[in-house]
Order: structure tokens, then sequence, then C-alpha cells
């Protein structure tokens, strides 16, 4: 696993090059802002790449923009979003970019280095990954009157860890739920969220993508009013 990072804090990028050292993740580069960024990636052969979402000259979205266009770029690179902020809209509006082969986590939880690495893995072989402190945010704020509000607490229990890039099995466990009972879950999911079968799609990610875009809805039309 070989990964470039883009963070303007020095100190940040030091820190996180040597936890994913400890882990077995090769740092080929570092770039402090998306302009180096580039010349890195065109440098260097990597599996994913790891962004700040706010970088120079504005520190606002610079850093989720070159995420989408990274994406775009390199579609078989994975990109791994981080933040100091827990921004649903942010997360939606990546995965509504490209839904596949791109995270969004929280920086207070990349100290954890399995884990971190564990994300990078699935960003790279084209998962997705969203942070479950997000994922709680979005579920806390959301509304009945959304299709969302047809799933069961159960359901939205399943939909919640699927987001978090989980697997069947992996649900099953924490759930404490047998696995044919996680699918009849998840085909609920699909069904009340009226994703209808298609070879050409991954469903889990639309379904999470769904999730997330209406929920980030919700969230930005309660902080407007």
């Amino acid at each position: 696993m070989r990964v470039v990072i883009c963070d303007d804090s020095a100190l940040f990028r030091r820190g996180l090059a040597l936890l994913l050292g400890a882990v077995g993740v090769e740092v080929a580069a570092q770039a402090r802002d998306v302009t180096e960024l580039w010349a890195e990636l065109g440098a260097h052969r990597v599996d994913a790449a790891i962004l700040d979402v706010r970088m120079p000259p504005t520190f606002t979205d610079e850093g989720l923009a070159a995420a989408i266009e990274v994406r775009e770029r390199y579609p078989e690179l994975g990109v791994l979003v981080l933040s100091t902020y827990a921004e649903g809209a942010y997360a939606a509006r990546l995965l509504d970019a490209s839904p596949r082969g791109v995270g969004y986590l929280l920086k207070d939880r990349v100290d954890d280095a399995a884990a971190l690495r564990s994300a990078l893995e699935r960003v790279a072989s084209g998962g997705a990954v969203v942070d479950p402190e997000i994922v709680g945010i979005l579920l806390q704020q959301r509304h009945e009157e959304t299709t969302l509000g047809r799933l069961t607490d159960r359901e939205r229990d399943v939909l919640r860890l699927m987001a978090e890039g989980r697997s069947n099995a992996a649900i099953a466990r924490t759930l404490f739920l047998g696995t044919k009972t996680v699918e009849a879950h998840i085909a609920a999911v699909l069904t009340k969220l009226g994703l209808s079968p298609a070879a050409e799609d991954n469903r889990r990610v639309l379904a999470v993508l769904t999730w997330l875009r209406m929920e980030g809805a919700d969230v930005r039309a309660n902080r407007d009013r």
C-alpha cells in the first residue's frame, strides 16, 4: 500500500506518515497544498491519496474539490478525505461525485492506525467509507417524513453500518444477528429506498448515497432557518 498525503500542516503530515509506517503503509510523498499534490501524483505511483478537506488558499473546501478531481483524473486511485469537522454535507458531496473509491473520516479518529489502514484498503479497492460520527449526526437529525422515515430502527442500524463500509458478516457480528437476517434487512432497505436491481450499479453504495444526500439536505435546511 503506497499513499500520498496532502495537508497544510507539516506536523500533521509527519505524524500521519509515522502512524501509517507502523502498519506497513508506505508514504510515497507529502504535499502541503493542492498544487504540490498534482505534482506528486504525476511523479509517483500510489494506491490512495489522503487529503485534508480544508486547504490553502481559502481553507474552505479546496481539499474536498481536489479529492473529487483526483477521482476524475485517476479513477483507479482511492481517495480518503480527513476533516476536523463533522460535515455531513461534505461527505454527501464527495459520494455524490464519486460513490466508489472514496472515504470521509474525522481527524480525531486517525490515531487508530489499524482502522486507518483498513479504510485505505477499502477505498483503494473501490469501496466507500464514512466516519461513524457523521453517520450518527445525520441519523439524529433525520426527518420522519423523508424516505428514510420508512425504515425501522433495525434497518437504520444496518444502513448506518453499511455507511461505515462493513460487510454483511461484520454487520451481523456487531448487531448480534444471523447473516441471513442481515441480508433480509438490507433487501428491505434497498426496496424502501426504491433501489431496483441493476447489474451495473452497486446498490449498497447507492443506498448510503441516497441516505447521506437526504440527511445532508435536511441538515442544511435546519441551519438556514
